[in-house]
């Protein structure tokens, strides 16, 4: 039995309303709703450990999470029925620009919630740096950082975040595929940041 099983959970929720979004769009919040989507599933004490916070303040914020259906319980996983277990509603978010640009509000709130995301991107690769001598030749050798320029449309813009978004579904379904038929030897969590953007000199 896997964490998947029963009724199929939602590929990427899509996030259109405020009140969620500035539910997510909290440093401490983001970083549990992170650590439940690669756990899949988790308690707040363990949650706790990973962020080095009191159970009692997780446990807040991860119903402030679940009020706005970001995640659900789970069932438990051992036999303590005292801690409630946690899990994603959803195998993913989509937060798009479109959904939030009709009211200045609105755009205020995704912009700073896209800022906190990135700054959280950002700490997640300056921690691999400090931290690359101990990943060894393989993963480092795998690992990627580039940055290219190209001169295209709006349309083939969106057309190639299409294409790539494709291809990264495909190695995650490759990756819990793998996991479900426990084959976990050298696998790791790996994240996959990519930002493509309109820019002019």
């Amino acid at each position: 039995m896997t964490e998947n099983d029963g009724p199929k959970r939602e590929r990427d929720r899509r996030v259109t309303d405020l009140g969620t979004l500035k539910a997510l769009a909290h440093p401490l919040r983001m970083r549990l709703y992170r650590g439940l989507t690669v756990a899949r599933v988790a308690t707040a004490s363990q949650l706790a450990e990973q962020v080095d916070e009191a159970v009692s303040l997780v446990s807040y914020h991860l119903r402030k999470l679940a009020e706005h259906g970001l995640i659900e319980e789970a069932e438990p996983r051992s036999g303590d029925g005292r801690e409630r277990w946690w899990q994603p509603t959803s195998d993913g978010l989509s937060i798009r620009d479109e959904d939030f640009r009709d009211a200045p509000e609105k755009a205020a709130v995704h912009t700073a919630a896209s800022r906190l995301f990135f700054d959280q991107r950002a700490d997640m690769y300056r921690r691999f740096l400090d931290e690359r001598v101990h990943w060894g030749d393989a993963w480092n050798t795998a690992a990627e950082s580039s940055e290219s320029t190209l001169r295209l449309t709006a349309a083939e813009l969106g057309e190639l975040t299409a294409e790539m978004l494709a291809l990264f579904h495909r190695y995650e379904e490759r990756g819990r595929a793998a996991d479900a038929a426990g084959e976990t030897e050298g696998r790791e969590n790996v994240s996959v940041h990519t930002y493509a953007f309109p820019f002019r000199v």
